[in-house]
């Protein structure tokens, strides 16, 4: 990891394009600098000026001294790698490039920004951008960005740091942030990350003692693998990381490409290898905000579920309807709670999860901390939201600090969560203030709060748990491995497939046909045939030997009318299975994230309701179990109107065995079993068919 410390916190600043023009980049730095009080060293450079604003001016970057800490470049691009040049020859320890048009400018600015890269790396300099908005490190008072940055007082408040890619989004999420009453330590825009990106910076600010949080936005990332070793870490710290990473659509994806020159990645890929690692994926900037400020101001959130106190019945049915769709766990409270409660509110409220409080706490304020105690002490409830109708600053100032007092004197050592039920109804900011004082989050609509609550406890929730199995190495040759020849490398570790074997001949065919019993299968065999059906390469039901001799001759020629320069190695013969349920299940290892399974149904269903799943190929045996059961068909794999329950013992192994092959043998690419036969309980599983790609 390059040290960052010059760039972040440096004691003396050049800025390369100083300008008097109010407006001007180099100008609003430097009026940024005076503001916080930056009290190191700033080197305006112009050569058309002597001084701006009664400082001296130099007329080039040769006129520095040696080793200035970071140098900003507010000029055009094509002066830009002059001028990362002569800063190199200065020794200086950085540089933050605003330009554009480098990578996702095409080929002369991709070459360029190579050429930036190659010189901070020669000369050990940290380059931030190009294509950014530079940083605010606010917990030193250093405004490196010509966007006017506020001075902040964060003393006191939870502190959060923000890493983007987009500059216009971390100015967005860090007035979200702020706006919300959090502290923050760093904002840095990693734009093109031509010699530095969001990796580095993330590994900084987990080595920050003050920073809570790390919110983050990101369209790639340019070392995956690190980035998931980092977030493992933070996991393990208790460091939050939440991220916005755009890119479910493919137009998101070619926005990407032009906006950062990223060539962005398959997103659910990602999705995979960053939640399993312990980062909190979300799906907007209002949850990347909301997410944050729960996850900083409540604490360690744990898994489990959420009480819900209302005052309004109607409410309390949309928050069921809601729960059910975010998947929003609402334990009823039963037991000593449910007596308890029992006891400390009206006959006239029924006790349940989410429970109306009515009215009546407007006249029984008390009832808000007689209700708190029993659920607070129940362990079933990982958290507890008010939605409350807030109406006016007369019905706020008779519920918000009775709420407040309550909370205040109870101490939870769980997240309590305030939600408005009427979003812009006027509340007095000094309850909002006085709510997170006490360590509560306030929302201004029960949704935000429960999608936010469901992010964190389903995050808490995932477990660290690893697979035991040991990897398998296969020897495996590079190229496309045909289904023979994969079948043979697979099934002596366990991979079930039907009987059979592979025939160069009809006389191989026949003796393989007699060995397993008609009726038969025959497929083509060839590594430059993927899809055999697509060339009439598969045959099935073959009844005795007269047909398989006409089938061979026949399968030889199909596959010549299709393509004539595909040479068959034979034909691969087995026999005949019988129904079941249909699965595809493969094996991909990434290049850049690494390997991962996809598992889902088959047929037409797979299609048209894209009923896959990935996942990381370490999980045990038990959470492969959940995530086979989660899939949208999941409930047909446990009996479903009649039919009988699946072997999905059997399935589980197969996924495992999988998980054991990509790790003992990285040079694999691909592994597809399509599809796999599912029998009833008991009855195992086979895979149809085999295909390997490996390096």
């Amino acid at each position: 990891m390059p040290d960052l410390s010059r760039l972040i916190t440096p004691r003396s600043v050049a800025i390369v394009g100083a300008s008097p023009t109010l407006g001007a980049l180099g100008n609003s730095v430097m009026r940024n600098l005076v503001r916080h009080g930056f009290s190191g060293d700033v080197h305006l450079i112009n050569p058309k000026r002597d001084e701006i604003d009664r400082r001296p001016c130099l007329p080039s970057i040769e006129a520095l001294p040696d080793g200035v800490d970071v140098a900003i470049l507010a000029i055009p691009g094509p002066a830009v790698l002059p001028a990362v040049r002569a800063l190199a020859e200065r020794k200086a320890g950085g540089a933050i490039i605003f330009s554009a048009g480098f990578a996702e400018g095409g080929d002369e600015g991709l070459a360029a920004q190579a050429e930036v890269a190659r010189i901070a790396r020669d000369h050990d300099m940290i380059v931030l951008g190009p294509n950014c908005l530079g940083l605010v490190n606010y917990a030193a008072g250093v405004p490196l960005t010509f966007i006017e940055a506020p001075v902040l007082d964060s003393a006191g408040k939870p502190q959060v740091a923000i890493v983007s890619q987009s500059g216009a989004m971390a100015v967005v999420l860090g007035t979200t942030l702020m706006a919300k009453d959090l502290g923050l330590t760093l904002s840095v825009s990693t734009g093109n990350e031509a010699a530095s990106g969001v990796e580095d910076y993330v590994e900084h600010l987990l080595d920050d003692p003050s920073t809570q949080a790390i919110a983050m936005i990101v369209e790639q990332f340019r070392q995956p693998q690190r980035f998931l070793a980092l977030a493992t870490k933070a996991r393990a710290m208790g460091k939050p990381i939440v991220l916005l990473h755009p890119g479910t659509s493919s137009a998101a994806r070619e926005s990407a490409a032009t906006h950062t020159g990223a060539m962005a990645g398959d997103w659910q890929l990602m999705k995979t290898k960053v939640e399993r690692a312990g980062a909190i994926l979300v799906d907007s900037l209002e949850a990347l905000g909301d997410v944050t400020e729960l996850a900083v101001r409540a604490g360690k959130v744990r898994a489990g579920g959420t009480a819900v106190l209302t005052e309004s019945g109607a409410f309390k049915a949309l928050t069921l309807d809601l729960a059910e769709q975010i998947g929003l766990d609402l334990p009823q409270m039963g037991g000593a709670t449910a007596q308890a409660l029992r006891d400390a509110i009206p006959d006239f409220i029924p006790v349940s999860n989410p429970m109306d409080l009515t009215a009546q706490a407007l006249v029984d304020p008390d009832l808000y901390r007689r209700t708190l105690v029993p659920l607070l002490a129940d362990d079933a409830y990982a958290a507890l939201v008010f939605g409350i109708i807030q109406t006016d600053p007369a019905t706020a100032s008779r519920k918000f600090p009775h709420i407040t007092d309550a909370i205040t004197s109870l101490k939870p050592d769980k997240p309590v969560v305030f939600a408005g039920l009427d979003e812009g109804a006027e509340v007095p900011a000094e309850y909002v203030t006085d709510l997170r004082a006490a360590g509560v989050t306030y929302f201004p609509s029960p949704d935000r709060a429960f999608r936010a609550l469901r992010h964190l406890t389903k995050a808490a929730a995932r477990s660290d748990a690893r697979s035991q199995a040991e990897p398998i190495a296969l020897d495996v040759p590079s190229g496309v491995i045909p289904e023979y020849r994969a079948k043979q490398l697979l099934a002596p570790i366990g991979i079930p497939f039907p009987q059979g074997g592979f025939a160069a001949s009809t006389k191989e065919a026949k003796a393989i046909a007699a060995r397993v019993g008609y009726p038969i299968a025959l497929k083509a065999q060839s590594a430059a045939l993927s899809h055999k059906s697509d060339a009439g390469g598969v045959i099935l039901s073959i009844v005795d030997d007269a047909g398989l001799e006409a089938a061979w001759t026949r399968l030889y020629g199909n596959v010549a009318k299709y393509d004539r320069s595909i040479a068959l190695d034979g034909g691969q013969v087995e026999a005949m299975g019988r129904r079941g349920v249909e699965l595809i299940i493969g094996a991909r290892n990434d290049a850049d994230w690494g390997p991962v399974i996809l598992v889902g149904f088959g047929g037409v269903t797979a299609e048209l309701l894209h009923d896959v799943r990935l996942l990381p190929i370490d999980l045990p045996r038990e959470a492969i179990l959940a995530k086979l059961r989660a899939l949208k068909q999941g409930p047909l794999l446990d009996g479903y109107r009649g039919s009988p329950a699946l072997d999905v013992d059997a399935v589980a192994a197969l996924i495992e065995k999988l998980g054991q092959v990509l790790a003992g043998t990285p040079s694999i690419r691909e592994i597809d079993l399509n599809p796999v036969i599912v029998y009833p309980a008991g009855e195992g599983v086979v895979a149809l068919d085999a295909l390997i790609l490996a390096d």
